[in-house]
């Protein structure tokens, strides 16, 4: 079993220790893109100084994240940028608004562009208060991002820490902006979302698409509600504005992005991105930040999330 200390080095940022199961224990670089490996951990399977340890990290370059679990939930977040997190067929966007309950012991990726400043909470299995089994969009609001930034000082007296923490429970809440994709799989729909992920802006139309592969558009429209709950024109709205999410939170400008994953013109990828979001795009432009470091966080010994009594994604 693991053992997670939880007071970061003041000299150089890192927590004392070595959080193993959030940094990873190895690295391979590929040109500008960095992988890290991380271990499947079970549920549980880690010793936790507080409810809750955590960190953060301002990333100098691409960094994908190989399929890993972690012994303790995760809270995963973003300071600054937007990534995304893939559980299975399902890909979510992590935006500084926007954050993800992932549960113990569930494997995931991740994918994390170089800029993105990414948070991240553990919380001890062992809490007493009601938690989410399934992965789950969380709302990040500015008040949330206080209390949390609050709970880093370890000086912060046992009282004083209990209240916020609890004030964390209470602002817990599933987000109404999530943006989750559902990746189809069958042999029908695969060349359709290997010919999107190679070329976001590919715009052939579902007319099209029926065509290229000899079905009806009915036959289509019907594969890709049952795979994904969606229509066709719908998915390809929401797969369009996921990796226009990463591009802008990247900084790229907002013409070049709406050329990148298929429109005309700005004007026409704002009003489809508010559509698919409920957000512009320029709520996904990356903040100016101070220079960083790594920090813990700790949070949340007692009290209830709303979170527990939501339906999963």
């Amino acid at each position: 079993m693991t053992t997670i200390t939880g007071r970061p080095d003041q000299r150089s940022g890192e927590p004392v220790g070595q959080n193993r199961f959030m940094t990873g224990t190895s690295t391979a670089r590929r040109g500008d893109v960095e992988t890290r490996t991380l271990p499947i951990y079970a549920a549980g399977d880690a010793v936790m100084p507080f409810a809750i340890t955590g960190m953060d990290e301002l990333v100098a370059r691409d960094i994908e994240w190989e399929p890993h679990s972690h012994p303790t939930h995760e809270l995963l977040w973003n300071r600054s940028g937007a990534s995304t997190v893939t559980i299975g067929a399902r890909t979510w966007s992590i935006t500084p608004s926007v954050g993800l309950w992932i549960p113990a012991g569930v494997l995931h990726s991740a994918a994390t562009p170089a800029g993105t400043w990414y948070r991240t909470a553990h919380v001890d299995v062992r809490t007493d208060s009601p938690l989410p089994t399934e992965p789950v969009a969380v709302e990040v609001t500015p008040l949330l991002t206080l209390l949390l930034e609050r709970l880093v000082d370890q000086t912060l007296g046992t009282r004083s820490r209990e209240l916020t923490e609890q004030m964390v429970f209470d602002l817990l809440e599933p987000s109404p902006h999530a943006l989750l994709v559902q990746r189809p799989d069958s042999e029908l729909l695969r060349p359709i979302v290997t010919a999107l992920e190679s070329h976001p802006g590919d715009d052939r139309s579902l007319t099209e698409w029926a065509a290229r592969l000899g079905v009806s558009e009915r036959t289509v429209t019907r594969a890709f509600r049952a795979e994904t709950g969606l229509s066709f024109g719908a998915w390809q709205a929401a797969f369009r504005a996921q990796h226009a999410s990463v591009l802008l939170g990247s900084g790229v400008p907002v013409d070049e992005v709406a050329e990148r994953v298929g429109y005309r013109s700005a004007s026409a990828f704002g009003a489809a991105f508010r559509r698919t979001t409920g957000l512009t795009p320029g709520q996904f432009r990356p903040a100016p930040i101070s220079a960083p470091g790594h920090a813990t966080l700790s949070a949340l010994a007692s009290g209830r999330t709303r979170l527990a009594d939501q339906s999963p994604q």
